[in-house]
């Protein structure tokens, strides 16, 4: 948990292990890196106003080193906070005020899927001249290694294991980000964008990745 709010931080902490888990808390950005780094937690609640390094910041450095959950828990409420939050990397976002019940399902809920992830883990996908080994975390084409970040990893292998379906933009965000509550567009586009500049020959005429006017994407191949 990283959070500068004395009382908040009492009473979730409180809540989480009223359930059984063990709870770390950090007040600021360079408390929150260096727990992550000592601890290893299986998820992260994170807070973006914490003064010197926000919380952006320390989204943007865990996600470059882990794939650990993160769920922003904010008073920032606006569309565009939660758009930047997630395309940084979290998971998911919450508002504060919030409910605690549902916190703790959205904890739950990203636990699950770690646990998912992880019995999936030893899948080797391969389609047409790309090759996923989720294992290892490595993405390659035609031998050639793909220098992919976690959520851009996330977003290939759903696209992959899904060759040739049409997916909506909601159906993409809901797989990748566990998260479908507010407008999608943009966090799913600039993933897209990113992910055609690495895989496309041309990623101005995309032959692997295609878009379905009007609804979202499909996986060639």
């Amino acid at each position: 948990m990283v959070d500068d709010e004395p009382t908040l931080v009492a009473s979730i902490r409180f809540n989480l292990e009223k359930e059984g888990y063990e709870a770390l808390v950090a007040e600021d950005g360079q408390q929150a890196l260096a727990a992550f780094r000592e601890s290893a937690p299986d998820v992260i609640i994170l807070d973006l106003m914490l003064g010197e390094m926000s919380g952006l910041e320390v989204c943007r450095v865990i996600r470059s080193e882990s794939n650990v959950p993160i769920i922003i828990l904010s008073a920032r409420t606006t569309d565009v906070d939660k758009v930047v939050g997630l395309e940084l990397g979290a998971d998911d976002y919450m508002t504060k005020p919030f409910s605690m019940h549902e916190l703790l399902a959205r904890v739950r809920a990203q636990l699950r899927r770690r646990v998912v992830s992880t019995r999936r883990e030893n899948d080797v996908v391969k389609v047409g001249p790309l090759r996923l080994d989720s294992a290892r975390r490595e993405a390659a084409k035609g031998g050639v290694a793909i220098d992919l970040k976690p959520k851009e990893f996330d977003l290939l292998a759903y696209l992959m294991k899904n060759k040739g379906r049409v997916l909506t933009r909601a159906q993409i965000m809901q797989a990748v980000w566990g998260y479908d509550g507010f407008d999608t567009t943009r966090t799913v586009d600039v993933h897209i964008g990113r992910l055609r500049g690495k895989l496309e020959d041309n990623p101005e005429h995309p032959r692997l990745i295609l878009t379905m006017r009007g609804y979202g994407y499909c996986f060639a191949g």
